[in-house]
């Protein structure tokens, strides 16, 4: 017994899978209207015996020679059987109640008797559907982190051949048909991962070159400072021999990183923890990404005047910046306000950069989603349903199935 119009439902959505057309469904939505039950029972009488032109005013005025094209098609998908009379029509007699004692017409018992095959075959549908949805926004994002990765190299005069890796977006790009199965997508979002992958090596390396004391990701002794606000003595006679023993070299290093301010889009890509303290998750523009950093300032614990004073010896947007960085690095981080404290004395040093605590929490990323990727293409338990496999964490991430060169 089942809900004729939530398996209509169905069937329409494993129409392509079953053999059917748009046009013979609306052929048996109307054959579905000439039975008065909405369940169907296979116990019960399932003929409907409609004439032609009733079916065809349902089916919204199909011509005869359409209808019979397509009520062949039901047929041959097994969606329906023709109990035909001897004369070839269509009727029912009745009996002396009013009871219907034989028919001929189209029999609807095999949409009850296949009922959970056409379930199956919906769910087979919508998985795809999802495989290909998150395919078309992976290669989007990809799409959108290259050209932003590569904007970057050319505006910051990073050594690189930039024409070349235009090119080859290009090639890769080009290869992308209006309408491109979900396998190609796939194999694209491969090759674009790939090049995504060299560039931000290249930006990274380029940092690290510049600055190799600046880099953040290598600077273990302020995550595990428990002080939150302030500074021990200790602390203070190690600052003060560091300050003494800093080479002019290393501050020229410094210097020659990228004075231009990261832009939003890779900062948010490292940093999309910071992200979820605005409303609807969404940042557009800095002015968003400040407010945000208002926000996580007491959630992490820094003071006002720890973050005042970061603020003035770094600008405002390098301290968003800087603070989104220990956001989303606070599982390692004892002390978020006494670490700030420690990078603002190193920014009025002329010490400090975000560019290389930026690259260093992508490259964090990038390991991170490599790890998850080669995880999942592990063999899977038996106890796993099939569409949990399509469950994954990060839009611009899911892409990273390529091993590391």
């Amino acid at each position: 017994q089942v809900q004729k119009w939530k398996v209509f439902h169905t069937i329409r959505e494993a129409r392509d899978l079953i053999g059917a057309t748009d046009r013979s469904l609306a052929i048996l939505n109307a054959l579905l209207s000439f039975h008065p039950e909405t369940e169907l029972s296979g116990d019960g009488e399932l003929i409907v015996w409609p004439s032609n032109e009733q079916l065809m005013a349902r089916a919204n005025g199909m011509p005869a020679t359409t209808l019979r094209r397509h009520l062949a098609v039901l047929v041959d998908c097994g969606l329906i059987i023709r109990r035909d009379s001897p004369n070839g029509k269509r009727f029912a007699r009745k009996g002396r109640g009013g009871q219907v004692e034989q028919a001929y017409g189209f029999d609807l018992a095999p949409i009850v008797a296949r009922a959970e095959e056409f379930e199956e075959l919906a769910d087979a549908v919508r998985a795809e559907k999802n495989a290909f949805r998150l395919a078309k926004e992976r290669l989007t994002l990809l799409r959108r982190d290259v050209v932003k990765l590569i904007e970057t190299g050319i505006e910051e005069n990073v050594p690189g051949n930039w024409g070349r890796v235009q090119q080859s977006y290009q090639a890769i790009v080009g290869r992308l048909p209006r309408s491109a199965p979900r396998q190609l997508i796939e194999d694209i979002c491969c090759d674009l991962h790939g090049l995504y992958t060299e560039i931000l090596e290249v930006l990274e390396s380029f940092a690290k070159t510049q600055n190799p004391d600046a880099n953040e990701s290598h600077s273990g002794r302020h995550i595990q400072n428990s002080n939150p606000d302030s500074i021990s003595e200790s602390e203070e006679g190690s600052r003060k021999e560091n300050e003494a023993g800093g080479s002019a070299a290393e501050n020229d290093n410094l210097r020659i990183l990228p004075k231009r301010e990261l832009p939003l889009g890779i900062v948010l890509d490292a940093c999309p923890d910071v992200k979820d303290l605005v409303p609807g998750g969404e940042i557009r523009h800095w002015r968003d990404f400040l407010a945000a950093a208002e926000v996580a300032r007491p959630l992490l614990g820094v003071s006002p005047s720890a973050w005042r004073e970061a603020c003035e010896a770094m600008g405002e947007v390098q301290a968003a910046i800087t603070l989104a960085a220990i956001l989303q690095r606070s599982d390692q981080i004892n002390s978020a306000g006494g670490y700030l404290r420690s990078l603002t004395d190193k920014a009025r040093e002329g010490k400090f950069s975000t560019w290389p605590m930026v690259m260093a929490l992508l490259r964090a990323k990038l390991d991170a989603s490599r790890s998850s990727a080669e995880k999942r293409t592990e063999p899977q338990s038996d106890g796993n349903k099939a569409g949990e496999r399509l469950e994954v964490s990060d839009a611009l991430l899911r892409s990273l199935e390529r091993p590391r060169r």
